[in-house]
């Protein structure tokens, strides 16, 4: 089946920032995409399910639907039971069934949209001189996926030390730089390659 169209469904307006520059790179003239986001993950996750309806009585079988959500302290496999649940009782079918056919897939970004920026630490200095070179080689930044006490706050440090928002991570403005220049060939983020994947696959 031919996939003309994909509707991603998103946390906040910095992963929207991000996915603007990444998708149209990502998957070029496969086919087209429009993102909504919500102001927070309780938001999104609140009016899901009546979403979720909505698209099961009208969508096109062209289409498909990519929800991304942070895990941020919660069970990763809880909160992916969550969102198949509620797509099942909405009526759509998921990549995780196996069906060829699926309708939307549900992805978790571990444990922050800013660990796929860890992922790729070229990108990073790419946009913010005097971050080091050797930053990735620290234990701590090793598993981009496994930073501890939270990746927007890492990197607000990161980017702070190399002389940059000092009155703050602006993270809508880093999620456009950065999503402009992330490389999936290169990132080394687990969840973000997962996430790759599966729009790919969805766009394929």
């Amino acid at each position: 089946m031919t996939t003309e169209h994909i509707e991603v469904l998103v946390e906040e307006p910095s992963m929207e920032a991000c996915l603007r520059g990444l998708l149209p790179r990502l998957i070029g003239g496969m086919a087209t995409f429009e993102i909504y986001p919500s102001q927070c993950k309780t938001e999104l996750l609140r009016n899901l399910p009546d979403r979720l309806r909505g698209y099961a009585s009208w969508l096109p079988t062209t289409w498909r639907v990519v929800v991304i959500v942070d895990r941020d302290e919660e069970d990763c496999h809880r909160l992916k039971r969550r969102l198949e649940h509620m797509a099942l009782q909405a009526g759509l079918t998921t990549r995780s069934t196996g069906a060829a056919n699926w309708r939307m897939v549900n992805r978790i970004a571990i444990e922050e949209l800013e660990a796929w920026f860890f992922g790729d630490m070229d990108a990073i200095r790419a946009a913010y001189h005097g971050v080091p070179k050797t930053l990735e080689k620290k234990h701590q930044f090793r598993d981009p996926d496994a930073i501890r006490g939270g990746t927007w706050e890492a990197l607000e440090r990161v980017l702070q030390q190399a002389g940059h928002f000092r009155g703050g991570l602006r993270k809508t403005e880093v999620a456009r730089e950065l999503g402009q220049r992330l490389d999936p060939a290169r990132n080394r983020s687990h969840s973000f390659q997962v996430f790759c994947d599966a729009v790919l696959e969805a766009a394929s």
